[in-house]
């Protein structure tokens, strides 16, 4: 018998403790080299833990265990051998693939253990977004765990009313543990409001001239930039510029000091099957709308799919939050620490406003800066809120910086 500890390596810089979320076999399965065997929380994040040897596992800490950075989180016999039926991983050069057994033609039964009608992360967020039960869904993943194309399959087939969700009507009651994720969530946020000056400010944004910019270019740029054009890289591109003319609305406070950036990491509230989590666009201020697109595409897959990784989690210098694709009206932002302010977009509704002494119809979107008032003074921030609006309701202004180009032309 060889025994082998497994450890748990650091996610990442200043995580020292993690917490064993699910895991995906059982005490004595085979398990091969780089399988993924459990799903573990930092505070950070919920990352993918995959074994670096093979051979039959024996699980140390259980679901819901904290342990330290460095600790054994289960052992692994690597004298045990594959079971029959179980290809063994390929190590050995071409004499293993020539030993290897022929495909069976009938296709085998699906192995039963831990992972059968385990959901993955992905799956997982979409059976809770509309009411399925592990039970309603066949596992097509390995050993039988369920996938998002599962799901997707089983909602194309309609749903069983005997079977949907509903209230029991039983007066009872259930207790969960919040996972480490959510518990540093809470205490983030507690801790904002009470060692931060937090004022918000608000105004409207008129969406008509956004919106007629995608109605003309929708297509072409799909076309040519191989991404969809959408509300959220003209409000980033909006913001650096503003960032630029009211550089203290992206800066922060370290003890005494002020530290001042002269470049923009943009933060990108995400919802996540975990919670929320905030992937950063790192130099936003370079890039272009496409640009911005696929930055911003690249991270919301990786949330929701469970892939994001601690350095993507990591820095910024401002925040950008949409509670609009939830229906948002309005909303008070909370700032995402150290950084100094958030911006919160809202849903789009079509508002009479005056224009020009008449009343016309537009589509409306009202948008909320959250700032620390101790770095940001009021005239800063709502300045700088109305220098973003100023930009979207004429996109041109972002091309300089802000101006209106005639005024830029004329000097002033």
């Amino acid at each position: 018998m060889a025994i082998k500890d497994i450890i748990v390596p650091s996610p990442g810089e200043s995580i020292t403790q993690v917490e064993v979320a699910q895991w995906l076999v059982k005490d004595g399965d085979y398990v091969e080299k780089d399988q993924i065997v459990c799903e573990i929380d930092s505070d950070k994040a919920t990352l993918e833990f995959p074994i670096e040897v093979a051979g039959g596992i024996m699980i140390v800490a259980t679901e819901g265990d904290a342990i330290n950075v460095g600790d054994v989180i289960c052992k692994v016999d690597t004298s045990v051998k594959a079971p029959a039926g179980k290809p063994a991983p390929v190590a050995a050069g071409p004499e293993v693939v020539a030993a290897a057994p022929k495909a069976s033609v009938t296709a085998p039964e699906t192995k039963q253990n831990y992972a059968s009608g385990h959901p993955s992360i992905a799956a997982k967020k979409l059976m809770d977004e509309n009411a399925v039960q592990a039970v309603q869904v066949n596992g097509s993943g390995k050993d039988g765990r369920i996938t998002k194309q599962d799901v997707l399959a089983h909602l194309a087939v309609g749903f069983d009313a005997s079977s949907a969700q509903s209230w029991g009507g039983t007066r009872e009651s259930s207790s969960s543990k919040m996972s480490m994720l959510r518990r540093k969530v809470a205490q983030r946020l507690v801790a904002v409001k009470n060692e931060t000056a937090m004022l918000t400010t608000f105004n409207e944004v008129d969406m008509s001239a956004i919106m007629d910019i995608r109605k003309r270019y929708k297509e072409r740029f799909k076309e040519e930039k191989q991404i969809g054009l959408g509300f959220m890289s003209f409000f980033t591109k909006a913001v650096t510029e503003a960032l630029r003319e009211f550089p203290t609305v992206n800066s922060m406070i370290d003890g005494e000091q002020m530290i001042s950036y002269d470049y923009v990491d943009i933060g990108i509230a995400v919802s996540s099957p975990k919670g929320l989590m905030v992937p950063v666009i790192r130099n936003a201020e370079q890039m272009s709308l496409a640009q911005i697109e696929m930055a911003i595409k690249e991270l919301a897959i990786k949330a929701r799919d469970g892939k994001l990784s601690i350095d993507e989690m990591t820095g910024g210098t401002f925040t950008i939050t949409n509670g609009g694709v939830f229906g948002s009206m309005l909303s008070t932002p909370i700032i995402n620490p150290p950084q100094s302010a958030i911006l919160g977009m809202h849903n789009i509704v079509e508002r009479p406003v005056a224009v020009n002494g008449n009343v016309e119809i537009r589509p409306i979107m009202y948008v909320a800066l959250s700032y620390d008032h101790r770095i940001v003074d009021g005239k800063e921030s709502v300045s700088f809120l109305y220098r973003v609006k100023e930009m979207l309701e004429d996109p041109t202004r972002m091309i300089f910086g802000g101006k209106d180009p005639e005024q830029v032309l004329l000097g002033l």
